[in-house]
């Protein structure tokens, strides 16, 4: 039987190992899986902890670097068209957070395209401050290894938080600008709005996804010009209900077709342009997303 103390514990500390799985996985419902996997080990573990954070951090950890270790997970994470779940982080139980900048979606998509371990090492050591010889023995690594790996992983990681520095009034305004343009087929007003190298991915899932005739891009575009283009082509095929959300801190676009989520729409702003533009249109990855009402 579960103590009052036990379950307090795991409460107390949910919210960061809920936020350390999405961080590690990009996938809600998979991340909540692994915390409901880590409650029941919590209380199947026989042994005195000394320190409970530091103890279920590391059996999320473990679980989380299980499952990218499959053959499906390796899949998955070598498509260059992959996008994290976008997610309501009051609905998802993570605006308790401290860290949300963390979860904005620039800073996901640069953490996905992290190796596993270097993931790992990111966010035990810059999150949970644990010690490199701590996170060696998780990642199986030297700590050596694992100072190299922070290293390389800090550095992918600057560029996304260039992208987290806009405030939320003018990352609305350039979102509310760039849906004007789009409706309107605006192409050019759509080339203002845009930095000159900025980069558009569309996440139609493993198999792709074809909407009037227009498949999801299987690899980034590149550039303000084709990224308009793109964007306009498409639009005017849209026949698309508009919700305007907060997904991962920030303000986003859920478009739904017969009452369901067909879509969702982010963007990372910085130096008064678009920098890149999300749209994650992976049925799998909009569960979460229902009409809010």
């Amino acid at each position: 039987m579960t103590s009052k103390g036990d379950l307090e514990a795991f409460e107390s500390h949910r919210a960061a190992l809920l936020g350390l799985a999405y961080r590690m996985l990009g996938d809600l419902g998979r991340a909540q899986d692994v915390v409901q996997d880590a409650w029941l080990r919590w209380q199947e573990r026989g042994v005195a902890v000394e320190s409970p954070k530091a103890f279920l951090v590391t059996i999320v950890t473990r679980l989380c670097l299980n499952e990218l270790g499959s053959a499906r997970a390796r899949r998955e994470e070598a498509r260059r068209d992959r996008l994290p779940e976008p997610v309501d982080l009051d609905e998802g139980g993570l605006a308790r957070l401290e860290e949300l900048e963390q979860l904005s979606m620039a800073i996901m998509v640069v953490l996905e395209r992290l190796k596993p371990a270097e993931r790992a090492v990111l966010l035990l050591h810059e999150v949970f401050d644990f010690r490199h010889e701590d996170i060696a023995r998780l990642v199986s690594r030297s700590p050596a290894v694992c100072r190299k790996l922070l290293e390389r992983a800090r550095q992918r990681v600057s560029e996304g938080r260039r992208l987290i520095t806009a405030s939320r009034d003018e990352h609305q305004r350039l979102l509310d600008a760039f849906l004007r343009a789009a409706s309107a087929g605006d192409a050019a007003a759509l080339g203002e709005l845009l930095a000159a190298d900025a980069v558009l991915i569309t996440d139609g899932g493993p198999e792709g996804r074809v909407f009037k005739g227009v498949r999801n891009l299987r690899r980034p575009l590149v550039g303000a010009r084709q990224v308009a283009a793109f964007v306009t082509a498409t639009s005017r095929r849209a026949e698309l209900e508009v919700e305007r959300r907060e997904l991962n801190g920030r303000p986003a676009l859920v478009f739904h077709r017969e009452g369901r989520p067909f879509a969702a729409l982010l963007i990372a702003v910085a130096e008064g342009r678009i920098q890149q533009v999300f749209f994650q249109a992976d049925p799998a990855r909009l569960y979460h997303l229902a009409p809010a009402h």
